[in-house]
């Protein structure tokens, strides 16, 4: 595809270095806020033994001064976008379970009624379209209140791939030193029944494929892998192990046959996946499910951008977080599912050139590696059989009914998550709420805490028989405007966990240079382990475009909550372990009433106002 020679400067990413940088907040500051944020969830002898700790580790020539004036020496250094930049790869590479299910995310789509080679051949048509707007550096820059976005992670959309390593991940993308500029690559790889295929969608002079040629590439696909792979052969079932044993999997299919280091980057270079299934799923659940962890070795989860679609038309997207978040994905989506498939075939530049180049993509694999693709297959379908999860849908409420009751549509439904676990579990437990941060140079987000004090109060005085109506009000109005005033503050990068994890990983990089030798014992206050044991893990995906939005629970009691609220409906996907099914069905449940509850609260003060 024929790109600008200076992507470099252009409209898409030229206002980066004009961005406002991530405020690092002062130790003093957020050790404030970590108490104060903390102290809800804590016993009285909790607090007192928290706040001890945060004294010595503020104390001077206390650890915490040497550690933050590290990260002050470190964001000051030349070629640093932000202090947060040695925190994002440990983050998300540096975990070592597995990504499937656990990392990855997804969104269902709207759907179209198209069936499922013309709805794949559309997908495809409108990624390229997008990926020559970005190449041409024609996409304007996102805009949030006001505010330029950052559109760096917009470079990790084509042709990105997460590479196992033993102790860390590595990022395989263009835009980098190795790879300078956008990818080249003409090619995606197409799954089929546990088969993979290169297909070239771009010509060899850079133009795409037209239309009805991607579609007849795509059935030469379903042809050619309609006899399906062998159980033990299907390498993407690899990608579904824990990363230190991927990597060493990964090492193992290189030294076995020279080919497979071949294969290995037709997948890692490939503009993104396409998914092919060979079935309906059942129900909208069941399609959410399939998009989260659906496996039969018809994913390659590595993948940053791969498109599920199904027998009956029904699509969707998994991804790979390490380099993208919800916001971007939420951008290019919309772009994708807003027009005609032939509108965006026509934006690319697409022409009749015959049908796109196919090849199969095949390892060789010994007895070892068969057996270990076979373990990891049952492995991971043992472990999505035990996961549970539920789809919640509000036909009858929305953003636009939240705004006409005067309260922030987010305030309301996380006030609402809290009083419909409070009943579900009987206590309230650490919460994590997604904030973006884009309008900074290379934001992400920031991790907000959603259990305040106020809070505690409003979900106490919902259950208490002896508060009125005007108490009750009272203490909803408080715990929604806490929440917005938290959820500004985040916004504005005044957020203290994130800034005191990278002083604990600081520590653990560097302690022996700097003189902290041991883990300064804040790291294990019970304000710390408490405040980041999540109960709830909640994000929001708000697109008319987007059905279900959803990711797994982040711990062995979290429920997960992904949430797309749209001015009419409000969709829910909510995931936890097994162990705790019943808890989150009870949340479900409790959530309709607590959402029935709060609206007849508030309308009932507007009507004696």
């Amino acid at each position: 595809m024929k790109t600008s020679q200076n992507a470099a400067v252009n409209a898409t990413f030229a206002r980066e270095a004009d961005l406002p940088r991530v405020p690092l907040p002062t130790l003093e500051d957020s050790c404030e806020r970590f108490l104060a944020w903390c102290a809800p969830l804590l016993t009285p002898d909790e607090r007192a033994a928290t706040e001890a700790e945060v004294a010595d580790f503020l104390r001077p020539g206390g650890p915490g001064r040497v550690l933050h004036a590290a990260l002050e020496e470190y964001d000051a250094t030349e070629g640093v976008h932000s202090w947060l930049d040695t925190f994002w790869p440990y983050r998300y590479l540096g975990r070592r379970d597995r990504i499937a299910l656990n990392a990855n995310f997804f969104f269902l789509f709207k759907d179209t009624g198209r069936p499922q080679v013309e709805r794949a051949a559309g997908l495809i048509a409108g990624a390229l379209a997008y990926k020559r707007q970005l190449d041409d550096g024609l996409i304007a820059p996102a805009v949030q209140r006001g505010a330029h976005q950052s559109m760096v992670q917009n470079k990790f959309l084509f042709s990105t791939t997460r590479i196992p390593g033993a102790q860390q991940d590595t990022v395989r993308a263009p835009y980098t030193d190795a790879w300078p500029g956008p990818s080249g690559a003409p090619h995606i790889v197409v799954f089929f029944r546990g088969r993979m295929f290169r297909l070239d969608v771009i010509g060899p002079d850079g133009v795409p494929h037209a239309l009805d040629e991607l579609e007849a590439g795509l059935r030469a696909v379903m042809k050619a892998g309609d006899e399906g792979a062998g159980e033990d052969t299907s390498v993407g079932h690899l990608t579904t192990m824990a990363r230190a044993e991927w990597a060493a999997a990964r090492a193992s299919l290189v030294a076995v046959h020279p080919g497979n280091a071949d294969a290995l980057d037709t997948v890692e270079t490939a503009l993104f996946c396409v998914c092919l299934e060979d079935f309906a799923p059942e129900s909208t659940q069941d399609a959410c499910d399939q998009l989260l962890y659906g496996d039969r070795g018809n994913r390659w989860f590595d993948k940053a951008v791969s498109f599920v679609v199904f027998a009956d038309g029904r699509a969707g997207i998994n991804v790979e977080h390490c380099e993208l978040d919800g916001t971007t994905i939420l951008g290019f989506t919309d772009a994708l599912l807003a027009g005609s498939a032939e509108e965006f075939s026509r934006r690319s530049g697409a022409r009749s050139q015959g049908q796109p180049a196919l090849e199969p993509v095949v390892f060789a694999l010994d007895d070892a590696l068969r057996t270990q693709v076979r373990a990891a297959a049952a492995a991971f379908a043992a472990y999505g059989r035990n996961t549970a999860t539920s789809t919640v849908s509000f036909e009858d409420f929305g953003s636009s009914a939240a705004k006409a009751l005067r309260v922030s549509p987010d305030a309301f439904v996380q006030v609402a998550y809290q009083l419909a676990h409070q009943r579900a579990k009987g206590r309230l437990g650490a919460t994590y709420e997604s904030i973006a941060t884009r309008q900074y140079r290379h934001g992400r987000t920031e991790a907000m805490r959603v259990v305040t004090p106020e809070m505690l109060a409003f979900v106490a005085a919902m259950d208490d028989p002896s508060a009125d109506t005007g108490l009750r009000h009272a203490a909803f109005r408080a715990a929604a405007d806490a929440h917005v005033a938290r959820a500004k503050e985040s916004q504005a990068g005044q957020v203290p966990e994130q800034h005191l994890w990278e002083l604990e990983l600081i520590q653990r990089r560097r302690g022996a240079e700097l003189g902290v030798d041991e883990q300064p014992s804040l790291y294990r206050t019970p304000g710390w382990l408490t405040m980041r044991d999540d109960y709830l893990s909640t994000s929001s995906a708000p697109s008319a475009n987007i059905q279900f939005f959803g990711f797994g629970s982040t711990s062995s009691r979290c429920i997960g909550v992904a949430y797309v609220l749209l001015p009419e409906r409000f969709n829910l996907y909510l995931s936890t372990p097994l162990p705790v099914a019943d808890q989150m069905h009870a949340f479900a449940g409790h959530l309709r009433e607590a959402v029935a509850e709060l609206r007849e609260l508030l309308t009932s003060v507007r009507s004696e106002d």
